[in-house]
């Protein structure tokens, strides 16, 4: 039983039946070792590809960064009067609120209009406008 080589003692059951207490104990500690060790080797290989990728997307980055920056900037549109754009906002609004309410815009009079700051949290922000567009 001494000349067989570890491989053909461990594949054979019948000789397993044969091994005694420590030679079991020995077989299965270092079964558990290489399964430990092959795991460790792998993580660390994953480890060392993320660490490639990374530095090459970041490397990427910078050069979309570069290019980016190569144009030169748009001519500014023409402001707009405020006064224009806050009687297009009344009447956007008070379409709105007809709508809303299934009347006439002739009903409705929008007599003040105070902007609320948004106390929302980014996250939340973030959140609705995916379900929104999730609904589509």
């Amino acid at each position: 039983m001494e000349n067989l080589s570890l491989l053909e003692r461990f594949s054979n059951p019948e000789l397993i039946k044969s091994m005694s207490l420590g030679e079991k104990l020995l077989a299965s500690g270092t079964v558990a070792i290489l399964g430990m060790a092959i795991t460790f080797v792998v993580l660390m290989i994953l480890w060392g590809l993320i660490i490639m990728m990374t530095k090459f997307v970041a490397s990427q980055k910078k050069e979309a960064v570069q290019v980016a920056k190569a144009p030169a900037p748009a001519p500014k549109p023409a402001p707009i009067e405020a006064e224009e754009d806050n009687e297009e906002l009344v009447a956007v609004i008070t379409a709105a609120i007809a709508a809303s309410l299934n009347t006439s815009t002739h009903n409705i009079v929008v007599r003040n209009i105070v902007r609320v700051a948004d106390s929302t949290p980014a996250w939340g922000r973030a959140g609705r406008i995916d379900q929104m567009n999730n609904m589509l």
